[in-house]
């Protein structure tokens, strides 16, 4: 089985919204966290647009300015951009590159800082 399947059903089952773009800022891929978050700007229709359209000119210029930060190392991989204090998490903007190291594009990375409520294995072991 090709190794990709495996990686699409990790982003699939995070519970963060996970949104990719190409180096043009068009939205490639969503998802299911991400288009249930941003269904009211138009969920799985965003694919195909451009993430710019999303964001106000001062967000964007930001998110110019980190590409061209991607573009000039193959270490410049991550950079915090902000701390939500509503929801209690830290947003990052992570590069992705192909196997020789050219950026193809990016997404945005959630990290929530509460703790998990859940119970240990609570599904399974009681």
């Amino acid at each position: 089985m090709e190794l990709s399947v495996f990686f699409k059903s990790i982003i699939d089952q995070d519970i963060c919204s996970v949104v990719i773009c190409n180096t043009e800022h068009e939205i490639i891929y969503m998802n299911p966290a991400a288009a249930a978050r941003y269904e009211k700007r138009g969920g799985y229709n965003l694919i195909g647009k451009s993430l710019l359209d999303c964001h106000n000119e001062e967000s964007n210029k930001k998110i110019k300015k980190v590409i061209e930060w991607f573009s000039e190392s193959t270490n410049n991989n991550r950079i915090f951009t902000f701390h939500n204090h509503k929801e209690n998490k830290d947003v990052y903007m992570i590069a992705l590159r192909n196997d020789y190291g050219k950026l193809i594009g990016y997404y945005e990375k959630h990290e929530y800082r509460d703790s998990e409520t859940e119970k240990q294995y609570g599904y399974i072991l009681k």
